[in-house]
């Protein structure tokens, strides 16, 4: 039987299993996994990809990202282009970014407006989050949304200014309207009225003189998120709505997604992100710690022990990074004002060398637990887990391949992202892909990018919120 690519002598690695055997694709999909599969590949016009002493995984899903964001000011530097193609160099090959109305538009206008960024322009697939953020007007729309195969939303508690903000209501209400249309719905939480306050309480001259961009910190204790989550969880509990807790970052919210997995709530999921695992606020010390400004906030040492735990125990379901690139001259806007810093940080490129490197290689966690973190779980939870997430008969040929000990060190210079920093600078890192695969066409190849834009497709679904 004839394939159009093969890839031989890799260690399969699932989230269930790891295996030697070979990848057979035949157009766009996964056609055999086997042993002996390349034996007289090449007389028959088969691509051979020689995959020795490497691991051959699904390719990885960020779920959250910020691509070309209008955002405190600015628009983030990150587009289809460099965004994806990032994400392809990181053997990411789905991205799912965040359709957000401004002013009076209305969903649709929403789903419009991002699908325009992405077409023509996408190197991987994509699909997005539908951002609900004027609840009387709406919560009309939602079913036709979700028949449109976009069954996820988002709502912040927080971003009053901005006019994204849900309050408890709108909340406890989009969970009612998700649970009724199979949907799911993605919080952002953090106390917004306690914040502003705190943020009133530190807003001087005299505080900002000497503590700089420590204030984003001091003025986001824990509990900001802590209570937030902690309201979340209650309303999912008492309306049965899917809940989806984005890039938790505290010791005290994995707890409490940990309670609420052991009185039986598995309707509940919660994501970190890489920076939140690898990276504390003594960075906001330094001379360029207003770089590391990103909502919530990078936390301490103990949260990243308690997260890793978390991902161990399945109490957090799913690595993402939130990107949201800026540059240093967009970083620059904040003139000693940290409530001006444009919040966010790349990291498409580095979330599965991140995840690999401090997980895998340091013993936090398993290869199989890695690919289930960063591909699995992230493709049954968002829909996806037909096509997506797993190297299977049938299933669309996403796949990377990395070698299980070749470290790269960061440089932002030879990224894909149009960032002129990175918050992993000078690390060296393992997990790069050396050869990407998105739907069985090659877009990286020894470790460059040879992809094409448009060649990413939207992705629809039909429900969301299922492990």
């Amino acid at each position: 039987m004839r394939y159009d690519t093969i890839i031989t002598n890799g260690t399969i690695v699932n989230a269930n299993k790891t295996e030697k055997a070979d990848v057979a694709i035949r157009g766009e999909k996964i056609a055999r996994v086997g042993k002996g599969l390349a034996k007289n590949a090449g007389a028959n016009g088969t691509r051979v990809i020689d995959a020795k002493g490497c691991y051959v995984i699904p390719g990885a899903m960020d779920v959250h990202v910020h691509l070309e964001l209008p955002f405190c000011g600015t628009v983030s530097s990150d587009d289809y282009d460099s965004g994806t193609k990032a994400a392809a160099r990181g053997g990411v090959t789905t991205v799912i970014d965040f359709a957000i109305p401004y002013g009076k538009e209305s969903l649709q206008q929403a789903v419009d407006n991002w699908m325009a960024k992405a077409d023509g322009k996408a190197c991987v697939d994509y699909t997005f989050h539908v951002a609900i953020t004027k609840w009387d007007r709406h919560k009309k729309e939602m079913a036709k949304i979700v028949r449109q195969g976009l069954p996820t939303f988002k709502e912040f508690m927080i971003y009053e200014k901005e006019g994204w903000q849900s309050d408890d209501r709108a909340i406890f209400g989009a969970l009612e309207k998700c649970r009724e249309l199979g949907a799911m719905l993605l919080i952002h939480a953090e106390s917004s009225r306690v914040l502003d306050e705190l943020i009133d309480r530190h807003h001087n001259a005299k505080e900002m003189k000497k503590l700089g961009a420590q204030l984003h910190g001091i003025t986001r204790p824990n509990f900001i998120e802590a209570e937030a989550i902690q309201r979340a969880v209650k309303w999912a509990e008492v309306t049965g709505g899917k809940l989806y807790i984005v890039h938790m970052s505290t010791a005290e919210g994995t707890d409490i997604i940990a309670d609420a997995h052991r009185r039986g709530l598995r309707n509940v999921y919660a994501e970190t992100c890489a920076q939140y695992l690898v990276l504390d606020d003594s960075l906001f010390k330094g001379k360029d710690g207003h770089l590391y400004g990103c909502c919530p906030q990078i936390k301490k040492p103990a949260d990243q022990a308690r997260l890793w735990k978390g991902l161990k125990r399945d109490t957090v379901c799913v690595v993402s990074t939130d990107t949201c690139t800026f540059t240093r001259k967009q970083k620059a806007m904040w003139k000693g004002d940290w409530t001006k810093i444009p919040m966010g940080m790349p990291g498409l490129e580095t979330l599965v060398p991140i995840v690999y490197t401090h997980g895998v290689l340091k013993k936090r966690m398993t290869v199989k637990e890695f690919v289930d973190k960063c591909c699995t779980s992230p493709a049954r939870i968002m829909g996806l887990g037909d096509r997506k997430g797993v190297i299977k008969k049938g299933y669309d040929a996403d796949i990377a391949v990395i070698h299980p000990t070749k470290k790269i060190k960061v440089d932002h210079r030879k990224l894909e992202t149009n960032a002129d920093w990175s918050p992993y600078q000078g690390w060296p890192l393992a997990g790069f892909s050396r050869t990407t695969l998105s739907r069985g066409k090659v877009i990286v190849d020894n470790y460059k990018f040879c992809g094409r834009n448009g060649w990413g497709k939207f992705l629809k679904r039909k429900t969301a919120g299922n492990l």
